[in-house]
């Protein structure tokens, strides 16, 4: 997508570059906090010769399965932060969630918190990145 012909005056390649790589940033950052509550929710399961933190099968195998799905999520921003870097499309990103059996629409979440909290002071990397994740998130839904 060429933003100059649709916009006069819009952000630059080299802002656009900038907004790949600060969204890439934020998502890595978001998958390393999925990471952490995966294993810490791992680390309350009972192991085979132990009672552990949850001894209740009902509470065990929920904790179980908070902490996969917790590891997919980061396992996707991981991803997501990679193909992002490269300057792909949402196809793309539609394609690595699809990879891992979760639907495309997983990342408008983290990608919308991404652009609000990038890790620059940048403010037309900030421009880029909105208008990035706009297109990125109306093409996943």
């Amino acid at each position: 997508m060429n933003f100059e012909d649709e916009m006069f005056g819009g952000p630059s390649a080299a802002d656009l570059v900038n907004a790949d790589a600060a969204l890439a940033q934020a998502l890595r950052g978001f998958a390393a906090t999925e990471a952490q509550a995966a294993a810490a929710l791992r680390a309350c399961l009972p192991g085979p010769a132990e009672a552990g933190v949850l001894s209740d099968v009902r509470r065990a195998r929920a904790a179980a399965h908070a902490a996969g799905e917790a590891a997919m999520r980061a396992v996707l921003l991981l991803e997501a932060a990679a193909l992002l870097a490269g300057g792909a499309d949402a196809a793309a990103l539609a394609a690595a969630a699809k990879a891992l059996g979760l639907p495309a629409a997983t990342l408008a979440q983290p990608l919308r918190a991404a652009a609000l909290s990038l890790p620059t002071d940048d403010a037309s990397a900030r421009i880029a990145a909105a208008i990035r994740v706009q297109n990125l998130v109306a093409a996943l839904d």
